[in-house]
């Protein structure tokens, strides 16, 4: 032990103070994500093990007139942000749900939620209807993207090889027997499956925060439109969960105006670097980069509007 110590003692890694940074900032995105990830993926593998194909589409409403509105407000009844929500969309929408309706919950589910609404009102005391504005927006845009899936999009674009993972996941449940012993095995391959996304989103996204100056990007946002794009770019870089977001867009608020600010708020939570990842992993390629066009366009278009 003594002739290794030797070997050894003389080798040092010296850090950059910035690389020191990157570092303090991916385990803050790690940390904070987590704990919502295992939400997601438990809650998923309890939709796997518990809820029939026949009972998802029981529940869901017919008509997409009511059913679209029905999803946007299913965040409500389950408070889960953008980390958590997207296994729990992917094992609807392979149960039985129709594509459209996945995705309005998937949009509205990580803004218009009581834990995320309460939490934009804290922030912003000054200013308390951005809580309100916050989740019309989040609501309107994602029932605006529901309706173009459903009348544009016909084809299924989970990605390959998702199906096959049902199929065996399947088996996997009749093989093992026990449900509760199912649901832990379908949460801990859900997590693998999510966490390498989430991972290395995070890092690239702590690489931009400290190696993208902020200064820089205010000196672009002096117009109504470069504002929102700069506010919705550094929304999409700092991948913050939507429950925390707020206060960080408060802190902008003498520098940016309302409105470029309430579309940080509500791109956010539907789009940022890590969920895109997760996206990919879930989706065909086309079909996220139609989605993430969508989704860009109408929170520029929704958000401008509203008179704030």
């Amino acid at each position: 032990m003594g002739t290794d110590s030797s070997l050894f003692s003389g080798w040092s890694i010296e850090w950059s103070p910035l690389w020191l940074d990157v570092k303090t900032f991916f385990l803050s995105i790690w940390l904070e994500a987590i704990p919502f990830v295992l939400l997601g993926v438990f809650f998923s593998a309890f939709i796997q093990t518990f809820v029939t194909e026949e009972q998802v589409r029981r529940w869901t409403p017919k008509h997409p007139l009511v059913a679209l509105p029905f999803a946007g407000l299913l965040g409500f009844l389950f408070p889960v942000c953008e980390c958590a929500i997207i296994p729990v969309v992917r094992r609807l929408i392979q149960k039985g749900m129709p594509l459209s309706v996945g995705i309005v919950f998937l949009l509205a589910g990580p803004i218009v939620n009581p834990v995320v609404l309460s939490s934009t009102y804290v922030a912003f005391t000054r200013q308390p209807e951005m809580a309100l504005y916050r989740g019309i927006a989040g609501f309107v845009v994602a029932l605006i993207v529901g309706m173009l899936v459903f009348l544009f999009v016909k084809k299924n674009p989970i990605r390959l090889g998702m199906e096959a993972q049902i199929s065996h996941e399947a088996d996997h449940v009749k093989a093992t027997g026990g449900k509760l012993s199912s649901t832990f095995a379908h949460a801990v391959d859900e997590f693998f499956d999510m966490g390498k996304y989430l991972l290395f989103g995070a890092f690239i996204s702590a690489l931009l925060q400290v190696y993208i100056s902020r200064d820089t990007l205010m000196d672009i946002g002096q117009t109504p439109l470069t504002s929102h794009l700069v506010m919705m770019g550094m929304a999409y870089l700092f991948s913050l969960c939507s429950e925390a977001d707020a206060f960080i867009a408060a802190s902008f608020a003498n520098t940016f105006s309302s409105s470029s600010l309430l579309a940080f708020l509500v791109f956010g939570p539907m789009l940022d670097l890590k969920t895109t990842l997760m996206l990919f992993g879930t989706f065909r390629f086309g079909f996220v980069i139609k989605l993430v066009v969508a989704i860009t366009l109408l929170v520029i278009c929704v958000t401008m509007l509203i008179p704030i």
